[in-house]
């Protein structure tokens, strides 16, 4: 082989190995974009909120399917145990512990997840310590023991025991609870609708409500004076703070505080509904079914259809609408509304 041969051969194998590359960067490029369409895809269909269902409706299903009647408290129970299930079920399942995207990459549905578990939680309580219980003295329900205690468990475990494994156990307790609660045969399992019950229930929410008050109307910043020891002389607290602040959310945790409103209101409009159903009879007698319908009212509308891709921060007064002052607008009624019915269940 002459030496120009044996140049046009080696020319030939370079041009080869040339086009082999290309070819294979290509793909790798077409794969690549292929997959982060997929993941953005999965990512836009798991970030959907799920609707609004009817408790009655729900409740008469859970009933229908354990064959058991209704009783006091079957409502707020059934409730409950649908809440969860739509918790850990939804598009996409619980995204809150996931570790490989789209998952790990969102972040407003994992805070969606948080408002409503914090809901669970605090109604997990308030059914332990007093829904379930004739007075203070009396013994605690085991199944309602062993569902606050699931529910506490760490939202972000990803394995060894996974979240949705624990929050299912906590899930069977309420359902265990629910059949218990429904056999008129056997007396162990209880629900009290009382107003002192209620009332310590409402307390819980109007902190909650309160707290999410401030941090979505922080979106803007405010001068905010200290007022922790107002009212009361020979008060006094651990570390001694300004009485004149300014609190600003950061730009990065918006849209966090205003998906855990979402969430958490979501969640509290059916529970609130259930307990209409449940507590009817006392709610009538003070005169205060239709102040726990006016809270309903006020808290639906932070359930509309988002139509903005981000959530806008703009001024209190400005061209550019401010997403998180609506929703603060929108629970401080509901809050306020809650104190005046905790007031009208106290002394009505």
């Amino acid at each position: 082989m002459t030496k120009m041969e044996d140049l046009k051969t080696k020319v030939s194998d370079q041009i080869e190995v040339s086009n082999m590359t290309s070819t294979i960067g290509r793909a790798s490029a077409v794969a690549l974009a292929c997959m982060l369409g997929i993941i953005g895809t999965l990512g836009l269909i798991w970030d959907s909120e799920p609707a609004l269902f009817n408790a009655e409706k729900v409740t008469d299903q859970i009933l229908a399917e354990n064959k058991v009647k209704k009783v006091t408290g079957s409502t707020t129970v059934a409730v409950m145990i649908h809440v969860s299930d739509v918790l850990l079920n939804k598009r996409g399942g619980f995204l809150t512990n996931d570790i490989m995207p789209p998952g790990a990459w969102m972040d407003n549905a994992p805070n969606w997840e948080f408002g409503v578990l914090v809901q669970l939680r605090d109604m997990a309580r308030t059914m332990r310590n007093n829904f379930s219980r004739s007075q203070s003295q009396s013994t605690e329900d085991t199944d309602l023991v062993t569902a606050e205690n699931q529910f506490y468990f760490d939202n972000n475990s990803w394995f060894l025991p996974q979240t949705e494994s624990e929050y299912s156990k906590g899930t069977r307790a309420l359902e265990n609870y629910l059949l218990r609660l429904s056999n008129t045969n056997k007396t162990e399992a209880q629900f009290y609708a009382r107003a002192d019950n209620l009332r310590i229930w409402l307390s819980e929410v109007e902190t909650r409500l309160g707290s999410l008050s401030q941090r979505l109307s922080a979106s803007v910043g405010k001068r905010q004076i200290d007022i922790s020891l107002a009212g009361d002389l020979a008060a006094s607290q651990s570390t001694a703070t300004g009485s004149d602040t300014h609190i600003k959310t950061p730009w990065m945790e918006l849209d966090d505080i205003f998906y855990e409103a979402r969430g958490t209101t979501w969640a509290l409009i059916h529970l609130l509904r259930a307990i209409e159903i449940d507590f009817k009879d006392i709610l009538e007698k003070k005169n205060a079914l239709v102040s726990l319908q006016h809270i309903i009212r006020e808290l639906e509308p932070t359930q509309e259809t988002l139509w903005s891709p981000i959530i806008l921060n703009g001024s209190g007064l400005g061209l550019v609408a401010n997403h998180s002052l609506v929703m603060g607008s929108h629970i401080s009624r509901a809050n306020a509304a809650i104190i005046d019915l905790r007031r009208l269940l106290e002394d009505g």
